[in-house]
Order: C-alpha cells, then sequence, then structure tokens
C-alpha cells in the first residue's frame, strides 16, 4: 500500500493519492494556520474508522441476506495532551441501520467488525478505546 502527498498552496493544504489514483484533500483550519480546504488528518482518522466498519458490517448482513435500505454512522473522537500531541483517547461510534434485519445480525456484524475484522480499529486499539452502538430502525441495540 502506497500513498503520495503533493503540497497544494503555501500552507497546509495537501492532495494525497492511493496507487489507484483516487485523491483525497488534506489541510487544517485556519486558526491554525490552514485554509480548510480539506479534512484534518485526524478527521481522516474518525473517517477511516467508520468507513472500515461500515464496509464490515455490511458485507457480514449481505452474506446473511440482510437486506439494509439505509446505512449511516457518526463518528467522535475525545483527544488527550500526550507531550506537544492530542492522540484519541475515546472514540464513539453510532451506526443508524434500517430494513427488515435481524437485530441480532446486526449487533453481531458490529461486534465481529470491532472484534475481529476492522483493521483501522485494530490500529488504534492499543491506544484508544473505542465505543459503538447500533441503532436498528431507529431503536438502540
Amino acid at each position: 500500500m502506497k500513498i503520495t502527498l503533493n503540497r497544494i498552496n503555501d500552507n497546509f493544504h495537501f492532495e494525497l493519492k492511493n496507487e489507484r489514483g483516487h485523491t483525497v484533500n488534506v489541510d487544517s483550519r485556519p486558526e491554525f494556520g490552514g485554509n480548510d480546504m480539506g479534512a484534518s488528518p485526524m478527521e481522516l482518522v474518525l473517517m477511516g474508522v467508520a468507513g472500515c466498519s461500515a464496509i464490515d458490517m455490511i458485507s457480514i448482513l449481505k452474506k446473511q441476506r440482510q437486506e439494509i435500505t439505509s446505512f449511516s454512522a457518526e463518528v467522535e473522537g475525545e483527544r488527550v495532551q500526550v507531550g506537544e500531541a492530542k492522540p484519541f483517547k475515546d472514540i464513539h461510534i453510532v451506526f443508524y441501520l434500517e430494513g427488515p434485519i435481524n437485530e441480532e445480525k446486526a449487533a453481531r456484524a458490529a461486534q465481529l467488525s470491532f472484534e475481529k475484522y476492522c483493521s483501522v480499529s485494530k490500529t488504534l486499539e492499543p491506544n484508544a478505546t473505542i465505543h459503538y452502538k447500533v441503532v436498528l430502525n431507529n431503536k438502540s441495540l
């Protein structure tokens, strides 16, 4: 896996590209000297957790022939000061699913993602605690 980074302006706006040509813009907020032309690196970490676990859950539920009519998530990260850095201490994810989905299968799909499959959460696990919740058809599981 390889990523290339190219600076776009005189501040902190970068374009990152993977080997397949997909691009992502990264920048910093104005209060930190950036121009807010992309997500921050820490926001990308949260996006990575959400995307990784979403792929896992949908894959698991599809294999179980569950019909997902809507899938979304909200992710929040709590950071802690460690020297000059502010890594994530806790990450909270809420998944919102809709459709004729079995409750136990939805809950199990999330559990399997975080305990077994999601490489992003496994990468963060030594330093951050990941908390997740599944809301199926407006009901918390």
